[in-house]
């Protein structure tokens, strides 16, 4: 595949579906592709060449889509830059805008009109500044897209774990990762449509997702985040209005919208051969209820696929055969934390169950542990990142002799990939280890706990006394919060043998999770020992 022919050979069979607050919008790709040599024009005089950065925060509109394609052909290369996360104070985030900002020395920056306010004033200062919108026109230029080694692309991260990093993709490395995503999904090229409501802002939105279709020539519908959030039933009537054959998601993201249809109908029969599942810990018991709740729309037992992959790696590394069903494996929750991986029955006391993420994919190379050990994942693919953008020091920590240290922990099992989730969750409280995620599942399953709103803290505490604080969101407005923190209490002792100090409720929104739903524990150690915690409720525990 050669990327920049792919995106602008203009074929008349693609479209472009964009919400645009009250209904898509809908432009062929080849009238994307002019719209976007008008406004390549506007970023040539704006000073956008060959070896320029342009900053941007990219948000899912019409105007985003074609811009993303004019600075290309200009020339420059795309920073995006992440959103701001739930939790995260304005005046947090400008000094991380600011941060970022430094290291690229951009040339432009690209907003939209309403998020200008969030650009620190220190920065409009010395870079210009300017809304999608206001590159509309006509006109045209002589294309110089980045070349094959040169970077395409910086992905910035939500920061999950540290400060956000710029993951420096080369047009090469996305080529590869199209032809990955192919294989993946069984694409179909000239004959798929690709529904996603995912942010542009995160990897398997722009990847996975708008990338891919546009490569391929497939349909694509855009929707929104904020729109899945107040209608999370909108994903797969979006689907079955477009006979999706293929879309991209979260475990929790698939949990709402099932919960949300209800009784509902869908219009049409659902067509869908690949969902992508990742980006967080794939929750066995979610994928069984959606499968059973949309089967009788026609959703396929092998629809769901549940996925490993990461920035570094432009996105995908490891999935599930799009032909075969989701399979899960239950392993011994103890062994684990000992970093082994023990096969027991499903009413093992101890039991924990693992979804699959399926096989490397072509290309991909994958170590982790074997033999019934646990290690830390590496990861060699075309696809890789050179690095992190003017970061040589993180660089050298995670780009090792062709493969990345990705910081998660797993296992080759069968040839297949399991993960445990990040090497900075394990936890050790009063010298013993504990998996954060493994209490985080179990309180996720409360009804009284919106989905994915659950964190385990360490913070310390006095001499050598451990302090594990759990930070949650309540679903409704309980008139008691004490029973649900003894119940938390409860199960966070079953799985962990470890008593919790504290339950904090928060309010709606507010516990630190990245844009795809990866909790930020650095971030919520700060909102617990700063001055910003306003809790719904406190449950201390004796």
């Amino acid at each position: 595949m050669q990327l920049w022919n792919a995106l602008t050979s203009g074929s008349a069979g693609g479209t472009l579906h964009a919400w645009s607050g009250e209904d898509f919008e809908h432009t062929p790709w080849r009238e994307v592709v002019a719209d976007a040599h008008g406004m390549a024009a506007r970023l040539r005089a704006h000073g956008v060449r060959p070896g320029t950065r342009v900053a941007t925060i990219l948000t899912n509109t019409p105007d985003t889509v074609r811009g993303l394609l004019a600075i290309w052909l200009a020339g420059g290369a795309v920073a995006s830059l992440p959103l701001p996360t739930r939790g995260q104070s304005q005046e947090e985030y400008r000094r991380q805008f600011a941060a970022v900002a430094a290291r690229l020395d951009p040339t432009l920056l690209l907003v939209d009109d309403w998020l200008t306010s969030l650009v620190p004033e220190e920065l409009t200062a010395q870079v210009p500044v300017a809304g999608w919108a206001s590159l509309r026109g006509s006109g045209t230029i002589e294309p110089s897209p980045p070349g094959p080694d040169d970077i395409a692309f910086i992905q910035y991260s939500s920061g999950s774990t540290s400060t956000p990093k710029g993951c420096a993709l080369t047009t090469r490395a996305i080529e590869e990762q199209m032809k990955i995503i192919l294989s993946l999904t069984g694409g179909r090229p000239a004959n798929d449509t690709v529904v996603s409501w995912l942010p542009l802002s995160h990897d398997m939105g722009m990847f996975g997702c708008l990338l891919y279709a546009w490569s391929y020539d497939f349909h694509f519908v855009l929707s929104t985040p904020e729109r899945f959030a107040m209608a999370p039933r909108s994903w797969f009537r979006d689907m079955s209005e477009y006979e999706a054959t293929m879309t991209a998601g979260t475990s929790t993201a698939v949990y709402l919208a099932a919960r949300a249809q209800g009784r509902a109908e869908l219009p049409k029969e659902l067509r869908l051969r690949a969902a992508v599942i990742g980006a967080e810990r794939v929750d066995w018991d979610t994928l069984a209820m959606a499968t059973e709740k949309f089967s009788r729309f026609g959703l396929s037992e092998t629809a769901f696929q549940p996925a490993y992959g990461m920035a570094e790696a432009t996105l995908a590394v490891t999935g599930k055969p799009w032909a075969n069903a989701p399979s899960s494996l239950v392993f011994d929750g103890a062994a684990l934390l000992d970093l082994k991986a023990v096969e027991v029955s499903a009413d093992h006391p101890r039991a924990t169950r693992l979804v699959s993420n399926g096989l490397a994919l072509p290309g991909v190379e994958v170590v982790a542990g074997s033999s019934g050990q646990v290690a830390e994942i590496e990861v060699g693919s075309p696809s890789l990142a050179q690095g992190y953008y003017a970061d040589p020091e993180r660089t050298a920590d995670r780009f090792v002799d062709g493969r990345l240290r990705t910081g998660d922990l797993g296992f080759v099992h069968d040839g297949e990939l399991y993960v445990m989730g990040r090497s900075d969750d394990m936890l050790s409280v009063g010298g013993r280890k504990i998996y954060a995620a493994e209490i985080e599942s179990a309180v996720d399953s409360f009804p009284q706990v919106r989905k994915g709103c659950a964190a385990v803290v360490d913070i310390g505490g006095s001499g050598d006394l451990p302090r594990l604080v759990l930070m949650l969101e309540p679903q409704g407005k309980p008139r008691d919060f004490r029973p649900i923190a003894d119940q938390a209490a409860a199960v966070a002792l079953e799985k962990s043998g470890v008593a919790l100090s504290e339950c904090v409720f928060l309010p709606r929104g507010t516990l630190p999770k990245t844009p795809s739903g990866k909790i930020q524990r650095f971030r919520c150690r700060a909102m617990l020992d700063g001055d910003r915690l306003e809790p719904l409720a406190r449950v201390a525990f004796a």
